[in-house]
């Protein structure tokens, strides 16, 4: 169904915090913290044990901007700046859950693993076709407990099963991946608040990010590399990241490198072979960096 010319739906966060003023909290992460029971507080006071995770309190741009995790009290008193704060440091799987939501209660879940690099990157993300029954009901019942009144997608990040951040959106990153008919369910949920997705064809898919050193200049590749990439079987979208009009330092990146762009595939392999191409499109005299290719893994659909 087409979209409405009357009804928005929030893809970024600056958008989300606009159109929903009665649940823009989220976007606090020292309130994410406390109704949790996690331990944090805003720099200014002292952690009480180490290590602990830094970072902006708000942070509308995404991509991990200004995180760190602080070793000790020297690194604390180092690095501690307004507007920021310090949280449990938490261990495990960072998973990217979109959830469809109407009236606070989740209608749709799903779910993706990231497989990390150094310095706040992801090699890549298995977009899983399982459910994570553990996990829906921690969040479910975070969600009932403080987005009642919501209608709308959500997304959370959590790490060992705690949620880090809400976003009161889905990740754009990902869609394409979900399956025929979602987009159209995703109108109407915003359109009349219902959530006609039947979910009938789950499969795993995967989602291969490209990055480049900060400090340089990128160009978007050239129409024909883009191609070469989507003829690739089993590949399904090339993304490209980042506007090559603006400057590298108008984008919101991770500390680790600047991202250039996303392959969206339901074959690892084809992925991972589609990135290497597109990357010699960025660096066509320059050495490919060997990147970790493959964790094997089993889902149940």
């Amino acid at each position: 169904m087409p979209c409405p010319d009357n009804v928005d739906i929030p893809t970024d966060d600056g958008d989300a915090y606009v159109l929903f003023p009665r649940h823009r909290w989220v976007y606090n992460k020292l309130l994410i913290a406390e109704t949790q029971g996690l331990e944090h507080a805003p720099h200014g006071f002292e952690p009480p044990t180490f290590p602990v995770f830094s970072k902006p309190i708000y942070n509308m741009r995404g991509m991990g901007t200004g995180s760190m995790v602080m070793q000790d009290l020297a690194d604390y008193r180092e690095h501690q700046q307004p507007g920021h704060m310090w949280m449990t440091l938490l261990d495990g799987e960072h998973v990217s859950t979109d959830v469809a939501l109407i009236d606070g209660e989740p209608v749709w879940w799903r779910h993706a693993i990231g497989i990390p690099l150094d310095g706040g990157m992801f090699d890549y993300w298995i977009v899983e076709a399982r459910h994570r029954e553990e996990l829906e009901a921690y969040c479910g019942d975070w969600m009932r407990a403080n987005l009642r009144g919501y209608t709308g997608m959500a997304n959370v990040e959590t790490i060992g099963g705690r949620i880090i951040e809400c976003h009161l959106r889905f990740a754009d990153q990902f869609p394409d991946l979900y399956g025929p008919g979602w987009v159209e369910a995703l109108v109407a949920l915003y359109a009349d608040g219902t959530w006609p997705f039947e979910d009938r064809d789950r499969r795993d898919g995967f989602s291969v990010v490209l990055f480049g050193a900060h400090g340089a200049r990128f160009r978007h590749p050239e129409p024909e590399a883009i191609a070469e990439a989507l003829a690739i079987p089993g590949v399904i979208s090339v993304q490209v990241t980042f506007h090559d009009k603006r400057s590298a330092r108008s984008h919101a990146m991770p500390p680790g490198g600047f991202r250039l762009c996303i392959v969206n595939c339901l074959d690892l392999d084809s992925g991972i072979a589609a990135r290497e191409k597109l990357a010699l499109s960025f660096w066509s005299t320059q050495r490919v960096l060997k990147r970790r290719t493959r964790r094997t893994t089993t889902t149940a659909g």
